[in-house]
């Protein structure tokens, strides 16, 4: 089983002193597509007034212009350490056990903007980034992105899908690869958006603590009865792979 989360706008920042290594992330096929957005970032990046404008920046965000000119020389950290917000605090890697974090690296991938899906312990700089950002002069990412890695996602078994639907259009799962999409629900049905990231934070971490050999939605689905994790088919389950995950209101 592989999971696919979303990213996250806030970053934790600093790392070590270990740059960027495109051949050394996760998925290595997707290594054009990553060499030429990053080298579209870093010359944008020349342009500060520009950069600001096109990525959608305020004054008091300005430094991200600078972390995307240096993509290829910045301090790294794991990818699941650096980002934050509720979905990676309720995960809360930093804090899990050894074997947990191996776990995650094994079976967690992150579906950055620059990068494509990456493993949750591929280190990557801080950047500035959306899924729906246009960049002058290049594709749009949907474009860049969406064959190229629906092709490297073909060839990763069971998926686990928690991305939002923006990053879902850059990466499409393929019909023929065994999936499953979770929305967040209340008992009654009702879809929530507030808890939506807490929710999918706190799955992925009893999934890392519990570290289960998963294979398919059936055994997924017996594995959160065993754990007391509320998660069940969709309605729509029978034709797109659809899972609920109950919690409370």
């Amino acid at each position: 089983m592989k999971i696919l989360l979303p990213p996250s706008e806030t970053k934790r920042p600093g790392g070590l002193d270990r740059p960027l290594e495109i051949a050394a992330l996760a998925l290595p096929s997707l290594a054009p597509q990553r060499e030429a957005l990053v080298d579209a970032l870093v010359a944008l990046s020349e342009d500060r007034a520009l950069a600001r404008r096109v990525l959608k920046l305020s004054e008091r965000q300005a430094q991200d212009v600078e972390h995307n000119r240096m993509l290829r020389t910045a301090p790294t950290m794991a990818a699941v350490d650096r980002y934050t917000g509720v979905l990676y605090d309720a995960l809360d890697a930093l804090n899990l056990d050894r074997a947990a974090r191996r776990w995650l690296g094994a079976h967690a991938l992150i579906h950055s903007a620059p990068f494509g899906p990456i493993g949750a312990l591929d280190r990557i700089p801080a950047y500035r980034l959306a899924a729906g950002t246009s960049l002058p002069g290049f594709p749009s990412l949907r474009r860049h992105w969406a064959e190229a890695t629906g092709g490297a996602l073909a060839q990763s078994g069971f998926l686990l899908d928690l991305r939002s639907e923006a990053y879902v259009a850059l990466g499409p799962i393929p019909a023929s690869v065994p999936s499953a999409y979770v929305r967040i629900v209340t008992a009654t049905g009702r879809a929530l958006n507030h808890f939506n990231k807490k929710a999918k934070g706190e799955l992925v971490r009893a999934l890392a603590e519990t570290r289960p050999r998963i294979g398919s939605r059936a055994s997924l689905l017996r594995w959160a009865q065993d754990s007391g994790v509320r998660l069940r088919s969709g309605d729509r389950s029978s034709d797109c792979g659809e899972l609920e995950l109950v919690v409370a209101e």
